[in-house]
């Protein structure tokens, strides 16, 4: 089993981009698995941790209702934004900057062949990431990502999640807002979910910005020791 995990940090990149990019990492490493099946062979299947931060875009999760999305065409155009409906699970989402964008491409059977324990890790990952921040972040039972204050009228999420598999290769992940401009989520009912609020880091520490690196160095930390992996900065 490979438990290397190669860290790509893409900058700011354009959603379409990244994920034609994506899907390429992930058929190459279903490629690899193929090829070990029908040889016999046993090629180590690659790891990867993709970070970046998308311009202005909505996505729609192939479960998720086009009417979340509560703009049309030239709304989206005047706002500096896209959509695209991809094939995540989950509903509809928002990425911009001020995000922190995580797409982990692994083959599972490198760690453990079970997705809900995967996403349960995600999870924790932020969890982690906000104690060390002094917030008390939590999971909401039936609803995936990382939450404030659960159970209360006051519940906001602040990392939002969707992820596809196929042969026990993920790909999608999360999207973490640390300094986010939380007015784009009005144009959407986010991840189709009516009487709950979205945050963001800095506005929970009150605070103007937060430095994004920092916090991609803890999630990166919790990250490895979750997955009991090396990870290697490509």
């Amino acid at each position: 089993m490979n438990k290397e995990i190669k860290v790509l940090e893409l900058g700011q990149r354009d959603y379409k981009e990244t994920w034609d990019f994506q899907e390429e990492l992930f058929q190459n490493v279903l490629n690899t698995k193929i090829q070990n099946r029908r040889e016999s062979s046993d090629l180590p299947t690659e790891n990867h941790l993709i970070f970046v931060e998308h311009p202005h875009v909505y996505t729609l999760g192939k479960s998720g209702n086009l009417s979340n999305l509560l703009l049309n065409e030239q709304q989206l155009a005047e706002k500096g934004a896209t959509f695209y409906k991809i094939n995540r699970g989950g509903d509809i989402t928002y990425h911009g900057p001020g995000q922190v964008v995580g797409y982990p491409i692994l083959d599972l059977e490198n760690f453990f062949t079970d997705i809900h324990k995967y996403l349960r890790f995600l999870e924790e990952m932020v969890i982690l990431t906000l104690a060390e921040y002094g917030l008390k972040a939590e999971r909401s039972e039936g609803e995936t990502g990382v939450w404030l204050d659960v159970g209360t009228p006051f519940a906001r999420k602040i990392c939002a999640m969707g992820v596809r598999a196929s042969r026990w290769v993920t790909m999608h992940g999360f999207a973490f807002n640390v300094n986010a401009d939380l007015g784009y989520f009005d144009n959407i009912v986010p991840c189709g979910i009516r009487d709950k609020a979205v945050t963001s880091l800095n506005v929970e520490l009150g605070k103007a910005e937060i430095p994004v690196e920092e916090v991609k160095a803890k999630l990166k930390k919790h990250f490895a020791e979750l997955f009991e992996a090396r990870l290697t900065e490509s």
